[in-house]
Parts: structure tokens; C-alpha cells; sequence
């Protein structure tokens, strides 16, 4: 069965040469990349699971999960949680067979509280959140179609991946990373909740920031003041490393803070859904880690979906690995942009569309390279289940 793998040139300029580029990541501590993390946790436990008891990954997407913000009356030193954030663990899973009931439901909220209580200092799983789980099951079409042993597309979908990482990608990833790491050791003042935005044009770069502080480290107004301001100098410095001499860098930290005005973005917890923001899964960052929209995306989920056949998973974190082998073969200027589609109730293995495009002005080695990408996306598609193994042990990033 042909595997349907096309590979092309397109002549035009590579976005990271591009006049103007638009990068932005959500954090983990974003209400978007909560939902994507929890969507995620349940579905990594629930193979486990699965697999300790029946030897075997069952049936199941939970990539629906709902985060609805609660209240809280934030304040310096301090302050309360008013009306706890409602989370709500949604989706299918195989819940019982012929035999036997299988408990997913506690499975599932195990993993959500690990991983809140694991991430998130600041928040108490106990009284700050209400966390509940509706997971059934799932539909006989699809439970049909899910079958581990022939790796069959679970849906008509497709999934995108590019490489390498733009000096903007790494600059906006790394610094979230940053800011979420190595910072929080120094400054607890910094919440987890953090979005981080940037905007180059030609060789400058500009970085906005947003980060939620956590009040009960925070005594004062001037206290606060100082937080932003150590933060901002200490990104600023890690930022320069990353980019280097390559673009000028301009920098600016919660811009909607007026402090005259007596307007700070305060938390009690560092998270922004205690009062105000929502989540979803999927709204957030692709499989990369990030939103690009000078890039190819796909508008999917990938947090949460089965990791054997759901095409909106598979696809995409095989487009990204296979986009990244790609370039490892071709020079660091040419763009490569990776696009899978499937069939549903067809081998993940074997495409409908498996395209491949090297973007660059100078197409005089497409040939050469074109056989080599051809390998690439062959193995991995023979190895689909290599891919799977891997997103169920969490080596890969899924937002």
C-alpha cells in the first residue's frame, strides 16, 4: 500500500528571513494550558491504566476538559479565595467491557490533582478548586474503528509540523521556560500564569510580557513595583543570551498594570483562573509549544486524544518529528514544512497526503534533499507505534 509521500520545493523566503514574524506562548500556569495539561495527565494515567490492567491502551479521548474561573479578592501579603475555579475533566473512555468495570473516573482525578499539586505551589488542590471528572463511554463507531493492533485512523483529519525553531520561536519558548524555572527560585513574587508575546520586524525584536504575581509574597505597592522591575532586568539578561548579537530586543512587562491608578495584575495563587479567565483545550499553544501564525497550524486539539489512533494527536507530533529530522539533513536556512492527512478507518501508517515542502529561494539541491525527506517520513510512518510509546511516556510536547 503506497504510503502517498510527496516532497516539493516552494521558492519564496523562509518566514525566519522574513521581514515580519509573530510568535506567542501561552504558559503552564495559562488557564488554556492548565486545561491542555490536565487534558493530557488523565489521558498519559489512563493508558497506564489501561495497560496494567488488560495489557493493552483501550479507547479513549479526553481532550474536552473546561476550566471555569472562580473569584478571589487578591491583596498585598495576602488575600482570599472567594469562589473556587471549577474544573471539569471531560471525555470518552472505555469505562467497562464485557467482564469487568474499569475505574477511570478516579484515575482520572488522581492524575489532575498530581499534576496541580506538582505545578502549582501557590494553589491549594484542596479549597481552591472544585475538580470533578465526567468521562463515558465512548461511541460504537469509534470504539469500532479503535483497534491497537491495526493502528486504524480514528478520523479524517490532518496534522502539521515545521522546523527548525526561528531565533523568535526559541526566544519566546525559552523565555516562558525561564520565567517558569530557573526565575521562580529567586522570585516567587512571579506567578506560573504567563503569556508571552513577540514581535519581530527585520532585526528587532519586541517581547511583551505577562505575568500574574503572587500577592502573599508582595507587602506593598513598591514591593510590587520592584518584583516587576528585578523580573524585567533578570529576563531581559536571559533573553540577550538567547538571541545574542542577531536582533536588537526590546522588552516590556505587564504593560496593563497602571500603578497610579492602583491597578496590579495580582493573584493569590499566580493563576489567573481564580477570578477572570476561562481554559479550554486547544485554545493554546500547538504541539510545538507555541502559536505561530506565520506558520502552518492546525486548528486541533493534540492535549488529551488517544495517543494509537487519534489522527489529531499522531499527526501532529509526527509532523514536528519528522520536520525536525528533516532539517537535521538540509541546511539551517531552509524552512521545512511538514503536512499529514488521514482517512478515517485507514492505517495511521498509510497517508492519504503525506507532503513535505522546503522553503527556500535557492532551489538547486531540492533533488538531492527530496530522497532524503522521503526516508524520513517513511520510517517514522512505519514506526507510528514508536510515537505513541513515546507521547504515553510524556517524552514528547504536546502544547
Amino acid at each position: 500500500m503506497t504510503k502517498n509521500i510527496y516532497v516539493e520545493g516552494i521558492s519564496e523566503v523562509p518566514v525566519p528571513m522574513g521581514k515580519v514574524e509573530l510568535v506567542e506562548r501561552k504558559g503552564i500556569g495559562h488557564p488554556d494550558s492548565v486545561a491542555d495539561a490536565l487534558a493530557e495527565e488523565v489521558s498519559k494515567a489512563l493508558c497506564k491504566m489501561y495497560k496494567k490492567e488488560l495489557g493493552t491502551v483501550l479507547h479513549h479521548n479526553t481532550d474536552e476538559t473546561q476550566i471555569a474561573a472562580g473569584q478571589s479578592s487578591p491583596k498585598f501579603g495576602g488575600g482570599v479565595i472567594v469562589d473556587p475555579a471549577y474544573i471539569l475533566l471531560v471525555g470518552r473512555a472505555t469505562t467497562h467491557l464485557k467482564d469487568r468495570d474499569l475505574p477511570c473516573k478516579p484515575t482520572a482525578l488522581k492524575a489532575a490533582r498530581d499534576y496541580l499539586r506538582k505545578t502549582f505551589p501557590n494553589l491549594n488542590v484542596d479549597s481552591d478548586i472544585i475538580l470533578d471528572a465526567k468521562l463515558g463511554q465512548g461511541s460504537d463507531d469509534l470504539r469500532g474503528v479503535y483497534q491497537t493492533s491495526k493502528f486504524l485512523a480514528n478520523d479524517t483529519s490532518f496534522g502539521v509540523g515545521y522546523a527548525p525553531y526561528s531565533l523568535t520561536d526559541r526566544a519566546v519558548l525559552e523565555t516562558e521556560e525561564y520565567i517558569n524555572g530557573a526565575l521562580k527560585k529567586v522570585l516567587p513574587e512571579t506567578g506560573q500564569d504567563v503569556k508571552v508575546m513577540a514581535s519581530r520586524v527585520n532585526k528587532t525584536l519586541t517581547m511583551t510580557v505577562a505575568c500574574a504575581m503572587v500577592g502573599k509574597y508582595i507587602k506593598d505597592a513598591d514591593h510590587y513595583v520592584s518584583a516587576v522591575e528585578e523580573m524585567k532586568s533578570k529576563v531581559y539578561d536571559n533573553l540577550l543570551k538567547i538571541v545574542g548579537n542577531d536582533l536588537k530586543v526590546k522588552l516590556d512587562v505587564n504593560t496593563g498594570d497602571n500603578i497610579k491608578k492602583k491597578v496590579f495584575y495580582l493573584t493569590c495563587t499566580g493563576l489567573s483562573q481564580e477570578m477572570g479567565d476561562d481554559g479550554s483545550v486547544g485554545r493554546g499553544n500547538r504541539a510545538n509549544g507555541l502559536i505561530t501564525p506565520y506558520r502552518p497550524m492546525s486548528m486541533e486539539a493534540t492535549s488529551g486524544k488517544n495517543p494509537i489512533t487519534h489522527i489529531g494527536k499522531i499527526y501532529n507530533v509526527m509532523s514536528k518529528i519528522i520536520a525536525e529530522d528533516v532539517s537535521k539533513k538540509i541546511p539551517a536556512d531552509v524552512e521545512v514544512r511538514v503536512r499529514l492527512l488521514s482517512q478515517i478507518g485507514k492505517p495511521v501508517s498509510h497517508p492519504l497526503n503525506a507532503n513535505v515542502q522546503l522553503v527556500t529561494k535557492d532551489q538547486s539541491k531540492i533533488a538531492k534533499w527530496k530522497k532524503e525527506a522521503e526516508v524520513i517520513v517513511e520510517n517514522w510512518l512505519d514506526n507510528v507505534d514508536k510515537v505513541s510509546e513515546m507521547i504515553i511516556e510524556g517524552k514528547v510536547r504536546t502544547f
